[in-house]
């Protein structure tokens, strides 16, 4: 698996050094450094399987002689008591590994897990269900690989990525049109330009303007209906705000 080659070795050394510190103190202290131990991953609730690549770079940065055996693959459900992984060589390489990779590894299967519960909730709409830049500060990358994996769509990576007028764009810009207008004219033509509207009034201010992209922002089931009607396939749709605690096949 490749995950932005160097940034994913930053994201492992920075929890490796977080957690061992200046030293696997017990580890160091109880186990001969010539033992060598087999280790197993093994699931413990069901779901869909994320970052096995992940948990062998771990060991890999450690020792790039340990044996690491993948049975399960990155996308694939796993059942609880299945094997996901086996770990070979120095037991105290191992036992300073094992917490990290498995800290990763569970985080990722957790949201590819969760994404392809609401991918399912949405099945044969024809909507997406994508993912925000409220990630875990550090980690994006490998949450947002957890999405795909998942089944799920990625939005904007960074700043960089695209245009989107929010709440407090408008606000300093003075209204949608002159928010708009000064993207048009100051950021690269290639990028498409994304509206968060609240109101219809916001609505119809964006559609004048002529945007790429319009999200329907905190807006009722019924409202979000009207307003998909109104725009009538003039911009992408975007539904966003607690979506989580919604009933997603009715959104989409």
């Amino acid at each position: 698996m490749y995950l932005y080659g160097n940034l994913l070795d930053g994201i492992i050394l920075n929890a490796l050094n977080e957690d061992v510190g200046t030293g696997d103190i017990t580890t160091e202290s109880t186990i001969p450094t010539d033992r060598v131990a087999k280790g197993l991953y093994k699931a413990k609730e069901s779901g869909v399987l994320c970052g096995i690549g992940v948990a062998e770079r771990v060991f890999k940065l450690i020792n790039p002689d340990i044996v690491f055996t993948a049975y399960k693959n990155d996308g694939g459900r796993v059942e609880k008591g299945d094997i996901i992984a086996e770990v070979y060589g120095r037991a105290t390489d191992l036992l300073t590994g094992e917490r990290t990779g498995l800290n990763l590894m569970q985080h990722m299967s957790g949201i590819a897990t969760r994404t392809a519960e609401a991918v399912k909730q949405v099945e044969g709409t024809g909507a997406k269900i994508c993912d925000t830049r409220k990630t875990t500060p550090g980690l994006r990358v490998i949450e947002k690989y957890a999405v795909k994996v998942g089944g799920g769509t990625n939005h904007r990576f960074n700043l960089a990525d695209g245009i989107l007028i929010k709440d407090n764009h408008i606000v300093a810009a003075g209204s949608i049109t002159d928010a708009v207008k000064a993207a048009r004219q100051n950021a690269p033509h290639t990028l498409k330009i994304e509206v968060e509207v609240e109101t219809f009034g916001q609505l119809d201010e964006a559609l004048a303007a002529g945007v790429d992209i319009i999200m329907l922002d905190n807006m009722t089931v019924e409202n979000m209906a009207k307003a998909v009607k109104i725009i009538a396939g003039r911009a992408v749709t975007e539904a966003s705000g607690n979506m989580g605690d919604r009933n997603l096949a009715e959104v989409a």
